[in-house]
């Protein structure tokens, strides 16, 4: 039986992560700080046969007893809202905790796993994005942090990976969405559902143009477990390669809310990636592994979740 660690588990991948490991007969450690993680993503899991919580910050030294199998580093703040109000704890997680994480896959001869994410790519010049791009950063902007943090991990895991044998897999997440997203995340897909279910302005910035690609959290997670089990040992890109801009999904959440809403529109942030859009040849060559769930239907799924958590907050209010 694999017994798994899942730094950030707490969190919206990382739950559903562990939920699919346990399904698929690991043991699961989940290790969390719970800065933007939350105990409700997992408390269906405590009590249950072969998972484990800690509460902890991976930018301390990591001790578990016993061996591990996989170590599957997704502890970071993930959206904009988070890293820009957590800057510094962002750089530590990706620099400190990246280090401290494989520091412990290298002590238990451990396959590690890195989240890192398509904001490597930056704004990016080349559409869609492969992963041989080596992105187009501003290291000392606002987004740097989370830019710059992901792309130091990516270096550190290749070079435990080089200079120790550790067997190393790196993932690059595209927008993800689905439920046990936090309402308030700052998240595209979240901060329109939620303004939609309220009748509150949906708030969209700059014209709108500017595209993203969704993938919904069951894809993500099939992928990711996919690249874990496989010999891919550089980055793979998975997410949706179905493209859309911002302003075509506001008006989509609308239409399946069946909302009052309107769209307002509001100053784009600096450094916000104008296309966003994976390249997903490794990823159908390597793994086998494309999107299944349309986006309506993942809205859909996501819609639901989203008026049980606004109906549980006003009622506790």
């Amino acid at each position: 039986m694999p017994r798994t660690l899942i730094a950030g588990g707490a969190g919206f991948l990382g739950s559903h992560l562990a939920d699919a490991l346990l399904a698929r007969g690991h043991d699961v450690i989940c290790v969390d700080n719970l800065i933007t993680g939350s105990m409700k993503n997992i408390e269906h899991l405590i009590g249950t046969d072969g998972f484990t919580f800690y509460k902890w910050d991976v930018t301390n030294y990591i001790h578990v007893p016993g061996p591990i199998d996989n170590i599957l580093h997704f502890a970071s703040p993930a959206s904009p809202i988070d890293y820009l109000r957590l800057p510094i704890q962002t750089l530590k997680v990706g620099s400190l905790g990246t280090h401290k994480a494989l520091g412990l896959a290298k002590e238990k001869a451990a396959r590690f796993l890195l989240a890192s994410t398509s904001e490597v790519y930056g704004d990016p010049l080349i559409h869609p994005q492969k992963e041989d791009y080596w992105g187009n950063v501003n290291p000392i902007g606002p987004r740097g942090v989370y830019d710059e943090a992901k792309r130091f991990a990516e270096a550190m895991t290749m070079a435990y990976q080089r200079a120790h044998g550790v067997e190393t897999r790196i993932v690059r997440i595209f927008n993800t969405y689905g439920p046990r997203m936090r309402i308030e995340d700052g998240r595209v897909v979240s901060t329109f559902v939620s303004q939609a279910l309220r009748d509150e302005p949906i708030t969209v910035f700059g014209d709108g143009g500017q595209t993203r690609s969704f993938c919904f959290v069951s894809d993500e997670v099939d992928g990711i477990i996919r690249l874990l089990g496989s010999d891919a040992t550089t980055p793979v890109n998975i997410g949706n390669p179905s493209e859309m801009t911002v302003k075509q999904l506001a008006e989509r959440v609308i239409e399946l809310t069946g909302s009052k809403s309107e769209i307002v529109h509001k100053e784009l942030p600096e450094d916000d990636p104008k296309v966003r859009k994976p390249d997903i040849t490794r990823a159908r060559t390597i793994l086998g592994w494309e999107p299944k769930v349309a986006l309506d239907e993942g809205l859909t799924r996501t819609i639901a979740y989203f008026k049980e958590a606004l109906a549980s907050e006003t009622a506790s209010a």
